[in-house]
């Protein structure tokens, strides 16, 4: 926004939080550009609030933008703008409303996805569109490569869209409420893997998993995360979860043989399975717990 024709009274961002093992107070590289920019910095404890709706007045901003701020914001604070919450999204709406839109989407194996511009309301993703814009998603990609080029493709389209709409030349479209999806926070067990699945499912769940909260596994009684596999020309018919070690290190799964080539043990750094195989000395016939 800074830079591109519009005036930026103010940034609000969630409170700092402590974190580290000192526990110290931690400033998000939102309060830090802000900082870093001399834009006035607002970080409210409680979003919903009567005091957060008085400064957001106290303001008189004719728009409020808002993306991935991670708390519901209610009726009476929406409002408060003459043109409302101008809302990113990181998906084509209707479509994949929710928390993970870019990780459900890679978990349904997509081909594409995009970005879409829309006037917040109070139901979860639900305001009218304002503009859309599609993106191609690679067979091997994963969310943190496509969600990086979102954020890039939608910083422009936010722009674009705030501008048209603040001149009367973009008008505001209603969803189809009756053909939208939804995309909830992943939980830890949908992160596990499955190995008895298809190794399609496998590859999708472990690319749209990375780089967080990586898609997960048991080997010998600890937690074994899985940051990259891919499809592989082993002719050994392993069974599901079934491990052989090699020039790679390759697993069973429902219907073909994968090669693990990141993988991620409990406490250590990320490694290649074919290092993590050599560390371990694998027996013939050991397994992955499905």
């Amino acid at each position: 926004m800074v830079g591109a024709g519009i005036e930026v009274l103010a940034v609000v961002t969630k409170a700092d939080r402590p974190a580290g093992r000192g526990m110290k107070l931690a400033h998000g590289p939102v309060a830090n550009r802000a900082r870093d920019l001399g834009v006035t910095l607002y970080q409210p404890e409680n979003p919903q609030g009567q005091e957060t709706r008085s400064w957001i007045e106290s303001q008189r901003a004719d728009a409020a933008v808002v993306v991935a701020y991670g708390s519901i914001l209610p009726k009476e604070l929406i409002e408060v703008p003459p043109l409302g919450f101008v809302n990113l999204h990181f998906s084509l709406l209707p479509s994949y409303r929710g928390a993970a839109p870019v990780a459900r989407a890679i978990m349904d194996g997509v081909t594409e996805t995009g970005v879409s511009t829309m006037v917040l309301t109070e139901g979860m993703d639900e305001g009218p569109v304002l503009a859309r814009r599609l993106e191609p998603v690679g067979p091997d990609e994963t969310s943190g490569s496509v969600g990086t080029r979102l954020a890039e493709i939608g910083a422009g389209l936010l722009i674009e869209s705030l501008c048209a709409y603040s001149k009367g030349e973009l008008k505001p479209e209603p969803q189809d409420h009756e053909a939208a999806t939804y995309a909830p926070k992943i939980t830890d067990e949908e992160s596990r893997i499955d190995w008895a699945s298809p190794g399609r499912a496998i590859r999708d769940l472990v690319r749209a998993l990375n780089p967080a909260p990586g898609a997960w596994t048991m080997l010998r009684g600890g937690r074994l995360k899985i940051h990259g596999a891919k499809g592989s020309s082993e002719s050994a018919k392993l069974s599901a979860g079934e491990l052989l070690a090699g020039t790679e290190l390759w697993v069973g799964t429902g219907d073909e043989t994968l090669a693990l080539t990141e993988v991620q043990p409990a406490g250590r750094r990320r490694m290649t399975g074919a290092d993590l195989a050599r560390g371990l000395r694998l027996k013939p016939g050991e397994m992955l717990e499905h």
